[in-house]
């Protein structure tokens, strides 16, 4: 089970190696190549001035994500609802080794960073080469554009016993909406 890029990284360890996976759990992404949006590098951006400006608490380091909330609100025209979850799941990377009082990120953040190109990429092309026919759960965010609804033949290939769950949420299902989250794959592992 995982989400966004990690989502990726278990289709693909599911489809090099099927016999390893009992069941996928894939949360709102799809197994093609994916454009980042626009406001991931920037969230990225804020991550490494977050570690530059050696803050000592999770409170300064959210005074530097909302400021790029702000540029991000005029061109995306995003609410404070649907930043909040973003900031929340940023600063649960946050942490500070014993012997500092600086928080840092647990992720290297340079690497991230040099990665944002190939970050929307995935190895496979080819449905015929490679396949999982083992039970797989995709839930999708109805307000997200990674899983479109004309993708779905493609997962189809991939994961021919796929079962797709909707919930009325945006690209951060979990943190959006936990329970819905939770129920679906509860109700999911049950069947399995």
């Amino acid at each position: 089970m995982s989400w966004h890029r990690g989502a990726k990284v278990a289709m693909v360890v599911a489809l090099r190696s099927p016999q390893k996976i009992g069941a996928l759990v894939s949360v709102d992404n799809a197994p093609v190549n994916a454009v980042l949006k626009d406001n991931f590098p920037k969230y990225i951006q804020s991550m490494v001035k977050i570690e530059h400006t050696k803050i000592g608490s999770q409170a300064e380091a959210d005074n530097i994500l909302k400021e790029v909330e702000e540029v991000l609100n005029s061109w995306l025209k995003l609410v404070e609802s649907s930043a909040l979850p973003i900031r929340q799941f940023l600063l649960t990377n946050l942490i500070r080794k014993p012997s500092s009082t600086q928080l840092h990120f647990r992720i290297p953040i340079q690497i991230l960073w040099s990665s944002l190109d190939k970050m929307g990429d995935f190895p496979f092309k080819d449905p015929e080469k490679a396949r999982y026919d083992g039970p797989s759960l995709f839930i999708r965010g109805t307000k997200s554009h990674y899983i479109p609804n004309e993708l779905l033949p493609i997962v189809g290939r991939f994961f021919p016993r796929f079962e797709l769950v909707d919930v009325d949420s945006g690209h951060w299902v979990i943190s959006e909406k936990p329970d819905d989250f939770r129920h679906a794959v509860a109700e999911f592992l049950q069947k399995t």
